[in-house]
């Protein structure tokens, strides 16, 4: 089942490089639309009475198996190199866009449209030597046992969608040493598609006969949901892009505050500080190819259900229909139209003035949702300090951060005016053999 890794592999075949989205630039001293996206309530501080983004990309990959190096220079196929060793294995891949959008300030106000979209896929804990087998038709040693047991669920999970946010903040208190204030962002969301194999509480026996690979003595709780074009084809890198052709079958929310100890001694601050609850809502997926199915999977000892029969399926119901098929599994619940949790997260930060024209932003980013949930769309752990150099039209700066897939990385970025790039791996893949590859570019302008 080589193809069923192809939808993630298509996203490294096509150019894009999970990580913090626009790391350093969110928390930039000049204050725009993607300080905003962070966190509403900095709608008041825009640097500008008007601003305008024109265009904002930033795409990653983070894992735990594969590092940079292997991906430019070794022969073994992806799938061996993510199914390597014996820890599970865990990788995402996601592309923000952040398109056209407007935003002013007046008096005490903030207010912003924007617009934007997504594209995630995931594995999440899975066992390597369950993913050997079913992707490449075999496992170490030509004959062999392997008992596995993995209570977590495991997943391999994509999806895609558009929105469109209308933001509104307001400043509460102001003196000559404090700024409170708040912000929301409602979303329009628009479901693209969806595609989930859950595996979970995964108890058996995998057995390599020479070659044919067989599952037995096992239960486990599955789960295949899917809409829209992966329910078809999740080789089809194309149908991500379709961001908005699903319509409006969603809503969420952003919720912030931020806090301002201001500069005595010139125009600015010391101290910007804010924390933001993000992706507070659900998509709801009503395609006519929809489904959702529980299974409970039961293999007696003794009984063989034939792995190599997923070499060369090209969707997820094509893989469903297999795993119906074997007579083990038995039906738990079926729907139609389902709905699928945001990567909803909290966000803290702090950017301090360390001397002039230097500063430094700490930054937490902490998921709220259960990566393991069928129904969850989710988003890694991320702890990340940013020392930078800001001056009205130049700033460089330095993230080093903690992911929770990758581990540690170091980027750099640079912004000139209203345009910027950087990366939040860049350095770090240049000195060592760093799990993530990411970069990021946008223009915006001001007046």
């Amino acid at each position: 089942m080589k193809k069923v890794t192809l939808f993630i592999y298509c996203l490294f075949a096509n150019g894009l490089f999970a990580q913090e989205h626009f790391s350093g630039i969110a928390t930039s001293k000049r204050t725009g639309l993607l300080n905003a996206d962070l966190n509403p309530a900095e709608l008041v501080n825009l640097q500008n009475t008007y601003e305008v983004n024109i265009f904002n990309f930033s795409a990653g990959v983070a894992n735990n198996k594969i590092t940079f190096a292997d991906l430019l220079h070794s022969d073994n196929d992806f799938e061996e190199m993510i199914f390597s060793g014996n820890e599970a294995a865990n990788l995402s891949a996601d592309v923000a866009i952040l398109g056209p959008a407007f935003g002013f300030k007046k008096d005490k106000w903030g207010f912003a449209i924007s617009t934007g979209a997504h594209v995630k896929a995931n594995f999440i804990d899975i066992n390597t030597t369950l993913g050997r087998a079913v992707t490449n038709g075999g496992i170490d040693n030509i004959t062999q046992v392997y008992p596995i047991l993995q209570s977590e669920n495991q997943r391999v999970v994509g999806t895609s969608w558009g929105e469109i946010g209308f933001s509104a903040a307001r400043e509460f208190y102001q003196d000559n040493q404090h700024k409170l204030s708040a912000g929301l962002t409602f979303k329009l969301l628009f479901p693209n598609t969806y595609a989930n194999m859950g595996a979970g509480k995964l108890n058996g026996t995998i057995v390599n006969d020479l070659g044919n690979v067989y599952l037995t003595d096992a239960q486990a709780e599955v789960n295949f949901a899917y809409s829209g074009p992966l329910a078809d084809d999740y080789s089809d890198s194309g149908s991500f892009t379709e961001f908005f052709a699903g319509g409006l079958n969603g809503f969420c929310a952003d919720l912030g505050i931020n806090y301002q100890l201001k500069d005595n001694n010139q125009d600015g601050y010391r101290v910007n500080a804010g924390i933001s609850f993000k992706n507070l809502g659900n998509l709801t997926f009503k395609d006519d190819n929809n489904t959702t199915n529980n299974y409970s999977l039961n293999i007696p000892e003794g009984q063989y259900f034939n792995l190599n029969q997923f070499e060369g399926v090209e969707s997820v119901e094509e893989i469903e229909d297999i795993f119906v098929s074997s007579g083990f599994a038995t039906i738990q619940k079926s729907q139609q139209d389902f709905k699928v949790k945001l990567p909803s997260y909290l966000s803290v930060y702090a950017d301090i003035k360390i001397h002039r024209r230097w500063y430094a932003t700490a930054l937490v980013q902490q998921k709220t949702g259960d990566s393991n949930n069928n129904n969850q769309i989710t988003v890694p752990n991320i702890y990340s300090v940013t020392p930078r150099y800001s001056s009205g039209f130049f700033e460089a700066y330095m993230p080093l951060a903690s992911n929770e897939i990758s581990g540690f990385t170091a980027g750099i970025g640079f912004r000139l005016g209203g345009f910027f790039i950087g990366s939040s791996s860049l350095l770090s893949a240049t000195v060592t053999d760093t799990d993530q590859a990411d970069a990021y570019i946008g223009f915006r302008v001001g007046f």
